[in-house]
């Protein structure tokens, strides 16, 4: 099947690369014309732990290619899949401009029928947009030309992304077309042969499923963190706990590990945006704003220990950090706690010396501002820059803005 993705970060780059290794003919589209040539120069711009291999072997079989050619894309694909970034606004709602952006491109350049499925983290409401602006684009053509609008949301997560799309425990379709549901399954029909995990829905109803999974998992882990306060308080052991509640199968082992918070490219800024939905909606989220609030104080509680252990005496010291991504096997430093951890020991004099595994994370933290490192046991003053990882400027989406 003949398959096109706007947006090649995270999201569009792990979605081109499985598909086409299913046998469809993918090509992802990009505006970023450096980051298009890395890509067909053979370099993966993000970290994630077999997408280099499964990239590079379908590129040269020639079932995956890398374009800034937007108009190309539209043609290609009967499939137009929009995996474009929606970072969030000051005010914590998403900001749909690059899906709109895309959306005008589709309605632009679209001749025949297409599906046009949204895979970007979106708002409820927001396949209505997209389906208005191709609309309204084809209006202003004089064009007349069918297309479905489908809510196609992703639940992979970072450091096993490949293996979550391949092995799906769910696919969530949101349509309000029969024709449109079949046409998913046959495309998602190579990832779930052994077991159908499919489940249709209408559109709004699959926009809030992403959101919803995510801020239930942001609220086992606030609500483990705070636990795990308590029980130092009253002399109780954490682990014990957690075997005790996990055995439970109405609550489970997932996502009840204590520890110092949750970060990266999904959880707070889903969080934020659900709560902002919330608002419009005239519904106040008092349990996930204190889920948020949990998150970030649990953030700070490290380098509460850490000055406690010292009588707060941490100036010129050096501490070592180990590992700065927000989770294992990424690269991703986006919300990291290590962050919050860092910037507080900077601010009473202290040195960090920290060792990163990924060679991206290496790269992306060498920017942080004015700040003495330790990489691999080798000191380095850096330059006054903010500091933001390789995935922080590579977006879990990438950011289209095509026409």
């Amino acid at each position: 099947m003949r398959v096109t993705i706007f947006g090649s970060g995270y999201v569009g780059l792990v979605t081109g690369a499985c598909l086409s290794d299913a046998g469809n003919q993918v090509v992802c589209v990009d505006v970023d014309e450096g980051k298009i040539a890395r890509l067909n120069a053979g370099e993966v711009p993000i970290h994630e732990p077999g997408l280099e291999e499964l990239i590079r072997r379908n590129r040269d079989q020639g079932r995956l290619t890398f374009t800034t050619d937007a108009q190309a894309g539209v043609e290609h694909g009967l499939f137009l899949v929009i995996a474009v970034g929606t970072p969030p606004e000051e005010d914590g709602s998403a900001d749909l401009r690059h899906v709109l952006a895309v959306a005008r491109t589709i309605g632009t350049h679209m001749g025949e029928y297409k599906v046009v499925m949204t895979k970007s983290t979106v708002p409820v409401g927001t396949s209505d947009k997209v389906k208005a602006t191709v609309g309204a684009t084809l209006l202003a053509r004089g064009a007349s030309v069918d297309f479905d609008v489908v809510s196609n949301p992703e639940f992979l997560k970072e450091g096993a992304a490949i293996a979550d799309f391949m092995k799906p425990d769910r696919i969530v379709v949101g349509t309000d077309n029969p024709r449109t549901a079949a046409l998913l399954k046959a495309l998602y029909d190579p990832f779930t042969r052994n077991h159908q995990r499919m489940i249709v829905m209408d559109l709004r109803s699959a926009e809030l499923t992403k959101y919803a999974a995510n801020a239930m998992l942001a609220t086992k882990i606030s609500f483990m963190n705070e636990l795990e306060n308590l029980a130092e308080r009253v002399g109780a052991d954490i682990e014990k706990v957690r075997t005790g509640i996990g055995s439970d199968p109405r609550i489970g082992y997932s996502f009840i590990d204590p520890g110092i918070g949750y970060g990266g490219s999904c959880f707070p800024k889903d969080v934020k945006a659900l709560v902002h939905s919330a608002r419009d909606a005239g519904q106040e989220s008092l349990l996930l704003a204190a889920v948020e609030t949990v998150n970030d104080a649990q953030k700070r509680v490290l380098f509460g220990k850490i000055s406690r252990h010292y009588g707060g005496r941490l100036a010129g010291k050096a501490i070592a950090v180990w590992g700065l991504a927000f989770k294992p096997n990424t690269d991703d430093m986006r919300e990291a706690p290590s962050r919050v951890l860092m910037e507080d020991l900077w601010a009473v004099g202290a040195t960090v010396r920290a060792y990163i595994r990924s060679r991206w994370t290496r790269r992306s933290a060498s920017t942080a501002r004015g700040r003495t490192w330790c990489f691999a046991r080798t000191p380095v003053t850096r330059s006054r820059a903010p500091m933001r990882s390789r995935s922080a400027q590579n977006g879990r989406n990438s950011g289209v803005r095509t026409s």
